[in-house]
């Protein structure tokens, strides 16, 4: 741990002079064992948060990813299967085809090096220890902070103390798993870790006749600044922004989803003037 808060203290003095962004990304894997051989997780592939790290780079940020281990990375999501269209040519050297992109992001990958840090996460207690350990160090830059919750944290976790060392056996026959839920830390985050930060969490549903509801709740609840809504099927082409008095759906029209434009564009498009205009009143 020294050793990443080590280099989380470097790239905040380094950029000093920037607005900051906290993203986290990726599911959490809840272990069955100490020894963890099986575990439960979360559906995400870290697209979300990968994807919207690349528009906030854009944007001027200062980027902590924080991110599941072997999840989705900005700029390399778009080349999953680059090892398989590299070619060795006859004098031993090796071409790329079929990336006409590659050329243009490895640029951009470059230049927002100094401005991106990659901090990882595995399982659920890591992800919850680290995220404070890195807030308590956001803390000094109030407003200037934008915290991007778009990790997938599991709703259920199996406590220490219930946890088997070793192995389950599964010739002891079926298996009974009591579930605990996980202890809600944004509440604390929001009123005493961070206070005067900006902060965005999401909220993924399967039923669309909820989702505001649960919005406006974990608004009422935790009291940050803005809740973005998505329903499964339809999460990468619209979501709605809500907060405490408003309601505002962003989506993609047919021409844009025809071009290749990402909702997280959009997003981070939003989310910059109203980080500015948070600015203005918290300054």
């Amino acid at each position: 741990m020294e050793e990443w808060l080590g280099r989380l203290d470097a790239f905040l003095a380094a950029n000093s002079d920037r607005l900051i962004a906290l993203v986290t990304s990726g599911g959490t894997r809840v272990p069955l064992e100490k020894n963890t051989v099986r575990f439960i997780d979360n559906f995400s592939m870290g697209t979300r948060g990968s994807a919207s790290t690349e528009y906030l780079l854009e944007k001027g940020y200062a980027v902590i990813f924080f991110h599941r281990d072997e999840s989705l990375k900005p700029f390399c999501r778009k080349f999953p299967h680059l090892f398989e269209r590299l070619t060795v040519t006859e004098d031993g050297n090796v071409i790329v085809t079929g990336c006409e992109e590659l050329a243009g992001t490895l640029l951009k990958k470059k230049e927002a090096a100094d401005r991106l840090l990659f901090l990882p996460f595995v399982d659920l207690h890591q992800y919850l220890h680290d995220l404070e350990q890195i807030c308590h160090r956001l803390n000094p830059l109030g407003p200037r902070v934008l915290i991007y919750l778009a990790a997938a944290v599991s709703d259920f976790y199996i406590s220490h103390e219930k946890m088997p060392t070793h192995k389950i056996q599964s010739a002891e026959g079926d298996l009974q798993l009591t579930l605990t839920i996980v202890p809600k830390t944004l509440h604390r985050l929001v009123n005493s870790v961070v206070p005067r930060a900006f902060v965005v969490s999401f909220k993924l549903e399967t039923d669309d006749s909820i989702l505001i509801r649960k919005a406006k709740g974990a608004i009422d609840n935790y009291g940050h600044q803005l809740v973005i809504g998505n329903i499964l099927a339809t999460r990468k082409h619209r979501v709605v922004f809500v907060t405490p008095s408003t309601v505002t759906p962003l989506e993609l029209t047919a021409s844009q989803i025809a071009s290749g434009v990402e909702i997280e564009e959009l997003i981070v498009g939003n989310l910059q003037d109203r980080h500015q205009d948070f600015l203005k009143i918290e300054a």
